[in-house]
C-alpha cells in the first residue's frame, strides 16, 4: 500500500468512525430529553454514560488514526462538521424539532471553516 493510500485510508477509518461515535454521542447527550424525561436526572446521567462509553470506544481510535494524517485543529473541524451532520437529522426525526434555515446557514459557516482549516491540504489556496 503506498503513503497516499494509506492517508486516504486513514481519513475514511476516522471519518467512518467519527460518525458512528457521534450518533452514540447526540443519543447520550440529547435522548433522555426524550425518553427518561419523567425519570430522576441521576437516572438519565447513568444511562447517558452507558452510552457514551460506546462512543469513546469510538472517537478514541478515531482520533488516534485521524491524527496521523491530520492536525488537531483539523480533527475539531471535523468532528464539529459530523456532528452537525448527525445531530440535524437527531433533532427533526427522533426529537420532532423543526427544521429551519439557521441549519443551513450553520452549515454554511462550517464549511468555511473545513475550508480554511484544510486549505493547506487544497494546495495552498
Amino acid at each position: 500500500m503506498t503513503d497516499k493510500q494509506r492517508a486516504m485510508n486513514d481519513y475514511t477509518t476516522t471519518i467512518s468512525l467519527l460518525c458512528c461515535s457521534n450518533v452514540f454521542m447526540t443519543i447520550a447527550w440529547y435522548g433522555h430529553l426524550k425518553n427518561l424525561n419523567h425519570k430522576p436526572w441521576l437516572v438519565a446521567v447513568f444511562v447517558s454514560w452507558g452510552i457514551a462509553l460506546f462512543e469513546y470506544l469510538l472517537q478514541v481510535p478515531a482520533n488516534r488514526i485521524g491524527h496521523e494524517v491530520m492536525s488537531l485543529g483539523q480533527l475539531k473541524i471535523l468532528q464539529e462538521v459530523i456532528t452537525l451532520t448527525i445531530f440535524v437529522p437527531f433533532s427533526v426525526l427522533f426529537m420532532g424539532e423543526k427544521l429551519s434555515l439557521d441549519y443551513l446557514w450553520a452549515g454554511l459557516c462550517m464549511m468555511g471553516a473545513v475550508f480554511f482549516i484544510f486549505r493547506g491540504k487544497l494546495g495552498g489556496l
